[in-house]
Parts: C-alpha cells; structure tokens; sequence
C-alpha cells in the first residue's frame, strides 16, 4: 500500500498547507515540546525559526517531526518526521530539518486489512534507511 514518491511532492504538501506547522521536540525528561512555528524551504531543508527550548530539544535529540494539521473535514494532516541541525539567526535560533519520512494521514476506514497502518495513509516520503 506504501508508495515512495519523490522529495518534490513532500515539497508540494508543505507548501500547499501555507507558511506554519508545529514543531515536536522532546525535553530532557522524556516529554514532549510541541510550538507553532513559521516554517520554509531551503533546497531539500525544511527550516523553522524556533526558541531556545526548542532549539536546546532539537540539538540534544535531533530526531524530530513536524505537523501540518487539517485544514478542513475530511482533509489529511502531514506528518514529517526528519534530522535537526540547530544554528543561530538573526536574533535567534533556526532548526533546519532535512526530511526522512512523511505522510499525509486521516482516520477513516482501512481498505487493505494487511496494511500496517490503521488509518488513511498516504506517504509521501518512505522511511530513510539512516536514521540517526
């Protein structure tokens, strides 16, 4: 049921859900950090301006995901799950995501009872073999 599809289509569904997702991280003690952050496409990098919690998460523990939540009913929310590299900006900090999975999701109704998702899910980008 999964599908690989090149990064330009992952490209496509960031920039179709507009300038903003929210960017999970995790603390030192195991919990999560979710903030909304403005977010854009350097080459094949997504980036997000963030602050120093976020930044501090994403140094010490660079697996993180972004999500695009719906927009409408019936709509999929993006799931982006990458590498973080931190750096400074301009008065503060930038985490630059370089994507190694993605997929659109929705709770509905499985046609393929093998499929090892239990939901509607469409990936976009398949899981990448180096996982940090």
């Amino acid at each position: 049921m999964s599908v690989p599809v090149p990064l330009l289509r992952l490209r496509a569904a960031v920039e179709e859900r507009g300038a903003s997702g929210y960017l999970l991280t995790v603390c030192d003690d195991g919990s999560p950090h979710a903030v909304h952050v403005p977010v854009r496409w350097e080459d094949d990098v997504i980036v997000a301006d963030v602050g120093k919690r976020s930044a501090a998460n994403a140094a010490a523990r660079p697996s993180v995901s972004l999500l695009f939540p719906v927009r409408a009913e019936g709509d999929y929310s993006l799931i982006v799950d990458g590498t973080a590299t931190v750096a400074s900006s301009d008065g503060g900090q930038r985490v630059r995501v370089t994507p190694t999975r993605a997929v659109l999701h929705r709770s509905a109704v499985v046609s393929d009872p093998s499929s090892p998702c239990t939901a509607d899910c469409v990936p976009l980008l398949p899981a990448s073999s180096k996982r940090p």
